[in-house]
């Protein structure tokens, strides 16, 4: 009996040590959320970085394509989603928002890495960034050269991706977008060429910093609200307003926007020339679909730089609002989630400069 007590006793101190060392070895649990794009996508060659099939690889095995990982984090993997981002819609923002909610709420996740397309993927971090209630981190990567290319960058990216969701430097800072070595925050970043592998840039303001030598480091931080502070809760919603974007040129004519506002939409946001500018003829059919309960939001095409309120259209006297220095594309997002709670335009340009 006594030998039999021993017996016992050696095993539960084995199986307590071994928890016991499995938790201090300091390591963060980061989960990774698959969606698709190139950073799983094959090609047929090894040199192919253009018409490849995107989408093609698992969680699993892009995990363990970095086998390094396990040395910076204890790892978990899901697929969300598997599409060519091109193909992402504002329900995937909805189911891949209401996931990372979930995750996040547990304490065996300290933080999320979200892999994603890099067409849409400065759209998907922004939504997140207006819709996760937590302080934890969230950071999306992708790539822009399929898995199997030579000089594929979505190793690298993935593994600094775990590396920033695991650093307590990143918690607080907002969903973040790392790719290329650089941390950029997801208000900010824009995809600016179609296939250089430093492409996501922040046109006014810079990265917020680098991974340097295997270390985060941060310059600066974005002074709005976002994440843990947001006012947005996507909890109990199926389906976002509709919001189109119409782009200004030399020569617009009204038709498009008249068949946006005839297909019921909630919102238009006018991608101007220059400092979000109209002509005089479409400033005329703007108002008249503001009359109509359209909400119209003027931003610009340019890319960078902030749209001055009443300086190319006179917004108060037209009920419009101005997109601040967002570009067309997250001026839509915001647009919706503010649809969401309200159509006063005041209260929405009050969001505008918020977020």
């Amino acid at each position: 009996m006594k030998t039999f007590r021993i017996f016992i006793l050696v095993i539960l101190f084995t199986v307590f040590s071994g928890l016991s060392s499995l938790e201090a070895d300091g390591l963060p649990r980061i989960m990774i959320l698959a969606t698709g794009g190139t950073i799983a996508g094959t090609g047929t060659r090894s040199t192919q970085t253009v018409g490849y099939a995107a989408a093609k690889i698992g969680v699993d095995a892009l995990i363990a394509s970095v086998p390094e990982l396990t040395g910076i984090a204890r790892v978990s993997g899901e697929q969300v989603l598997q599409l060519a981002n091109e193909n992402m819609t504002p329900a995937d923002w909805l189911k891949l928002a209401r996931r990372v909610n979930q995750l996040l709420a547990k304490s065996d996740v300290d933080g999320i890495v979200i892999t994603h397309g890099t067409d849409t993927l400065e759209e998907s971090a922004y939504f997140l960034n207006l819709t996760v209630k937590s302080m934890k981190p969230v950071v999306l990567t992708g790539a822009m050269r399929p898995a199997t290319a030579i000089s594929a960058d979505g190793p690298m990216n993935l593994y600094h991706a775990v590396l920033l969701a695991g650093s307590p430097s990143a918690a607080g800072m907002g969903v973040l977008v790392m790719l290329n070595d650089q941390i950029s925050a997801a208000r900010e970043v824009s995809k600016t060429n179609t296939t250089a592998v430093d492409t996501f840039r922040t046109p006014d303001f810079g990265f917020l910093g680098y991974i340097i030598d295997g270390k985060p480091l941060f310059y600066r931080a974005t002074t709005k609200r976002h994440t843990a502070t947001s006012e947005f809760d996507v909890t109990n919603l199926d389906t976002l307003p509709e919001v189109a974007i119409l782009y200004g040129y030399a020569g617009e004519n009204r038709t498009l926007l008249d068949a946006a506002v005839a297909s019921g939409v909630s919102g238009v946001v006018n991608a101007g020339t220059g400092n979000g500018s109209m002509s005089g003829r479409m400033q005329t059919a703007y108002r008249e679909a503001r009359g109509k309960g359209v909400v119209i939001v003027r931003a610009s095409r340019t890319g960078s730089g902030f749209i001055a309120r009443s300086v190319e259209a006179k917004d108060d006297a037209y009920d419009f609002v101005v997109a601040g220095n967002l570009n067309p594309q997250k001026a839509r997002i915001l647009l919706m989630l503010a649809l969401t709670k309200t159509k006063d335009t005041k209260e929405i340009q009050r969001m505008f400069m918020a977020y």
